[in-house]
This record gives C-alpha cells, sequence and structure tokens, in this order.
C-alpha cells in the first residue's frame, strides 16, 4: 500500500513539474527569449516524445514569434509534428499544429480551417461542466497560429470568433485575451481600439504578467502617442524588470531622438535578452546612429565574422547605411541589393526603402531596380501613409531621371489612393507632369479639372494652351483655339497687366483663321479687335492689309492646291519664339 501511495505521489510530483517546465518554457516565448524557451520545450520533449502538449510547444518553439523564419524552419517543425502524428494519432494539438504550419507556409487558408475544425470536433468534452463544448485550449491554439505572420496569413475574422468561444469556456486565462488582440491588429483599420480592450481584459486576467501592458504601448508606439506608450511601458516595466521587449521597444523609439537615452534602453535589452549574437546586432546600430561610422562598420564585420549574415539578415542594410554615410556609395549598392534578395521581409523596414532610393538614383539606370524594392514594399505593408510614401519615393525617381511618364503613372497611382479633394499641389503636379511626358489629352484633361478647382490660377490656362498647341500642330488641329479663347477670358481680369499676353493669343487665332482655315472675314475680325488693345500698331496695320489682299484674291481652283499668302508669312513671321510679340 505505502509502495502505490509512493507510486501515485512521485507521479504526481513529475507531472507537476512536467507542468512547471511547460508555463516556464512558454512565458520565455512571450518574453522572446527564443533561445531559452527552445532548449527548454526541447528538453521536455526529449522526456515526454509521446506527450501531444509537449510535441506542440516544441514544435512552436522552432517557429516562434519575433523570429526570422526560414524554409528550414518550417520544415524543422513540420517534421517534429509528423513524428508526433505517426506516434500518438491525429490529436487535436498536432492537428492544430500541423495547420498552423500550413498558415506560415503559405497554404490554402480553407484547407487550413479544416484542420481546425477537426481538432475541435475531436477535442469537444464529452463529460464534466464543458460537456459538448470544445476544448477552450484548443481553441486558444487555433487563435495563436491565425494571429502569427503578418497579414496575408490567417484569418483574423474567423480566429477571434473561436478566441471568443474559448474566453467564454474558461474566462480566466489571459492568453486568449491576447490572441484576440492580437488578431484585432491583424485586421486593422478602426481595430485598434477593440484590440486595447482585449489586452486591458489580459491584464486584469494576469496582472503579473507584463505582456498586455507592453502590447497596449506598442500599438501607442504605433500612433506616436508618447505620453501614452511611456505609460504602459513603464507599468510593463514595473511588473517585470526582466521583459526584454519593452527595453527594445523604447530603443527602437528613443534611437532617433535622443541617443543617450536609447543607448541606457539597449543595455538594459541586451542584459535581460537571451546571448544572441543577433541582439549585439543593436550596439553596431546604435553606434550609426550616434555618428560613429566606422566603430558601427568594426562591430558589423565583427559580427560577419562570428555569426555569419544569414544569422542576423539585417547586418547588410547596416553596412549599407554607414557605406551610405561615408559618401561609399559603390559599397551601399552591393550591400543593399545583397539585403534586398536575401533578408526575410519581415525584416525590412520602410526606411530601408527610402535609402534604397537613395542610394540607386546616383546610379543612371538603376531607377527600374529602386521602383521594384519600392513595389514590393507596397504589396507588404498595410498602411496607408506608408504606400503614399512609397508612391511618392517613385516618383520623384522618375522625375529626377527625367523618366516623366512612368512618373506621371506614380503620381496618379498616388493620387487614387490619397482620394479626398485634391490640393492646388497635387492639380499642378499632374498637369506639368503630363505636359513633361508629351501626354497632351492628358494635359488638357488635368487643366480642366484644376481651372474647375483654382479658376483663379493662372497656371492651369497656360498648360492647357501649350498642350493644345502641341496638339494643334500635329494630330487635331484647330484645338488651340479654344484653348487661346478660355485663357484670355481669364486674363481680360487684368487686361493692362496681360496685354502682351492677350496679343499673342490673338495673334495665332488671327493666323490660324488666314493661314489654316482660309477664313479671312475671321482672321481680319480677330486682327480688328488685337487693334483695339495696340491701337495703329504698324505692324498689325500691314498685317491688316494684307489680309483685305487676301479677301480679294480668286478662290483657288483645285482642291488641295494653296495659294501663296504673304498674309501667312507676316502672320507668322513677326514673333519670337514663346509666341509673345517683339
Amino acid at each position: 500500500m505505502k509502495k502505490t501511495v509512493s507510486l501515485l505521489f512521485t507521479a504526481l510530483l513529475i507531472g507537476q513539474c512536467v507542468i512547471a517546465q511547460l508555463a516556464e518554457g512558454i512565458k520565455d516565448l512571450n518574453y522572446q527569449k527564443n533561445n531559452t524557451a527552445r532548449d527548454i520545450l526541447k528538453k521536455l520533449y526529449d522526456a515526454n516524445p509521446k506527450d501531444p502538449q509537449a510535441i506542440y510547444w516544441y514544435g512552436q518553439s522552432l517557429v516562434s514569434r519575433n523570429r526570422d523564419l526560414t524554409k528550414e524552419d518550417i520544415a524543422e517543425a513540420r517534421a517534429v509534428y509528423q513524428k508526433g502524428l505517426q506516434d500518438v494519432g491525429s490529436d487535436p494539438w498536432l492537428v492544430v499544429g500541423v495547420a498552423h504550419l500550413d498558415l506560415l507556409s503559405g497554404g490554402d487558408i480553407n484547407a487550413a480551417k479544416q484542420k481546425f475544425e477537426q481538432a475541435i470536433t475531436a477535442s469537444t468534452e464529452t463529460r464534466g461542466k464543458n460537456k459538448g463544448k470544445p476544448n477552450a485550449a484548443i481553441l486558444d491554439a487555433i487563435g495563436r497560429a491565425n494571429a502569427d505572420g503578418d497579414s496575408k496569413i490567417g484569418d483574423p475574422a474567423y480566429a477571434i470568433d473561436k478566441l471568443k468561444q474559448a474566453a467564454a469556456i474558461d474566462p480566466n486565462n489571459a492568453d486568449i485575451y491576447i490572441n484576440i488582440g492580437v488578431n484585432y491588429q491583424k485586421m486593422g483599420g478602426e481595430n485598434g481600439g477593440e484590440a486595447v480592450k482585449a489586452y486591458t481584459e489580459a491584464a486584469s486576467r494576469d496582472p503579473k504578467s507584463p505582456l498586455a501592458k507592453f502590447r497596449i504601448g506598442k500599438i501607442y508606439q504605433s500612433q506616436n502617442n508618447k505620453d501614452l506608450l511611456e505609460q504602459y511601458y513603464s507599468e510593463a516595466i514595473a511588473i517585470d524588470p526582466s521583459f526584454p521587449p519593452v527595453y527594445l521597444a523604447l530603443y527602437n523609439y528613443y534611437s532617433d531622438k535622443d541617443v543617450n537615452k536609447a543607448k541606457d534602453y539597449l543595455d538594459k535589452f541586451v542584459n535581460t535578452a537571451d546571448k544572441d549574437p543577433k541582439n549585439e546586432f543593436f550596439l553596431a546600430e546604435y553606434l550609426f546612429r550616434a555618428g560613429r561610422y566606422n566603430e558601427s562598420l568594426a562591430k558589423e564585420k565583427e559580427l560577419e565574422a562570428s555569426a555569419g549574415l544569414k544569422a542576423i539578415p539585417r547586418l547588410n542594410v547596416q553596412y549599407a547605411y554607414n557605406y551610405d554615410r561615408l559618401g561609399d556609395s559603390l559599397q551601399a549598392k552591393s550591400r543593399l541589393e545583397q539585403f534586398f534578395a536575401n533578408a526575410p521581409q519581415s525584416e525590412i523596414q520602410p526606411t530601408d526603402y527610402e535609402l534604397a532610393v537613395k542610394v540607386f538614383s546616383k546610379f543612371p539606370g538603376s531607377e527600374a531596380t529602386a521602383v521594384s524594392y519600392l513595389e514590393k514594399a507596397l504589396a507588404n505593408d498595410t498602411s496607408k501613409e506608408n504606400k503614399i510614401s512609397y508612391m511618392t519615393q517613385a516618383a520623384e525617381l522618375f522625375s529626377k531621371a527625367k523618366m516623366y511618364k512612368e512618373e506621371l503613372g506614380w503620381l496618379q497611382k498616388k493620387m487614387e489612393l490619397k482620394g479626398g479633394t485634391p490640393s492646388e499641389f497635387d492639380y499642378y503636379k499632374l498637369t506639368s507632369t503630363a505636359y513633361m511626358a508629351k501626354e497632351y489629352e492628358q494635359t488638357m484633361a488635368f487643366a480642366q479639372k484644376y481651372i474647375a478647382a483654382f479658376p483663379d490660377k493662372p497656371q492651369p490656362y497656360l498648360f492647357n494652351v501649350n498642350a493644345a498647341k502641341a496638339l494643334d500642330s500635329t494630330t487635331n488641329p484647330g484645338v488651340a483655339l479654344t484653348a487661346l479663347q478660355q485663357q484670355n477670358t481669364f486674363l481680360y481680369k487684368d487686361s493692362v497687366a496681360n496685354k502682351k499676353r492677350i496679343v499673342s493669343n490673338y495673334y495665332y487665332i488671327m493666323g490660324y483663321y488666314n493661314d489654316k482655315l482660309k477664313d479671312y472675314q475671321k482672321a481680319l475680325d480677330v486682327c480688328d479687335t488685337i487693334l483695339t488693345l495696340i491701337p495703329n500698331d504698324p505692324e498689325m496695320m500691314k498685317i491688316k492689309d494684307y489680309i483685305k489682299g487676301n479677301m480679294s484674291k480668286p478662290a483657288p481652283t483645285k482642291p488641295g492646291n494653296k495659294p501663296t499668302s504673304s498674309t501667312g508669312t507676316a502672320a507668322t513671321g513677326h514673333r519670337n519664339s514663346a509666341g509673345s510679340p517683339k
């Protein structure tokens, strides 16, 4: 009997030890101490290779959040789950784990959901107070799977529905509310408030965990709300000063604002985080931000030699930042090419694309390469503000290269995304770029919208006239007449100041009626109008006589024969290249 009791007590102790180890490993995952978590969960897995939860969490440590996932990472985790399925069968934990990997590797979302539903069905309670209800822990794991990765991975709305079911079954589980918050954030838009509510609920369930306060602080950091981000980060630190992510977040916030403050947070991060070459990389970044470029380069070379570029994906781009500041554009360009070719998308920051545009614009002919990076940024960024910034950079890049058609295309994309009412500068930029691109019909279309929005500005009338003149000499004869008359109506608001331009416009119209249409009466009428503005002008009096002479000549006898007209010479031979009277 005593032996039986002893065995039961030993089993109970072992079970409690396993639970404690599992909790410690999960905590380290939440603290982004991935190496430590992986070591703990690997030992637990090795000791319990047929325990579904041990298998599941070890697999999670191989693809843990805040890591640079590779295909090899996912393949390693999948091998662990597949072995588990062979050893213990289709346990719900393992089915959810495999579906999670399917999402991370870009698999079919509906196929993954089928696996999730299979796990829910298999884990539905058959007895006790929750009889007929799904297992809350499995629902939470499904929420975790969909919370992982960027906005293109998973179905956050589906996950939130499952997590709310889990919260109803297990209302004191803080992790459920953390995953609800992450999924709301993935939905973007106006869901930040819902995420904050979920994290607040998590904090009330587990006041000893800094995770919820930290995540609320991250939301306010994304909004650049200094007071609130500092409040919540301070609360997270007060709960647990050994929580590394909060120090890294504060370092990132202050890195371009206060390098001394940033260095203090960086030191605290390095002291609390895993010992990892990637964490030492932040020292190289700090040295760059402090303007110590050669020291930063030396640290980068040390890390490249000890850990390699693959282990620290941002090392190449940090090289590029330093080389750019030191004036070595060739090295900066080479490092950027390596970075964009090999770095996971999660490691690329908006400022990296700005650097690429700056560096590549120094090399004529590299514009398309730089813009291809911006296109990748557009495809992977959900921020409207960032997308507009990328489009602006692309337009500016093509503008500097005098590739105006390409610039115009990006300006139009930017305007479409911005929406709302265009500013005067927006209209000016579109219209002037269309003109430089020799897209004259588009120039006139933009100019008319510009005129409608800002009828008292002279620029749209001038663009409209210049584009119309270009078309008038090609495929649309006579199109300039309407544009010139529209501009003259505007110019007559101050006929004294604008007399020279008004006369020049009438001169063009007069020449068109005389030389091309042979409508001498209209040409004479326009000539008389000009003489009201510049009475008794000797040049115009001569031209009037020429037109009258043309009116007295017989019409041409054969179609297509154009009689020589001295009036035509008079109407086109006495103006300078700008179209203004001499």
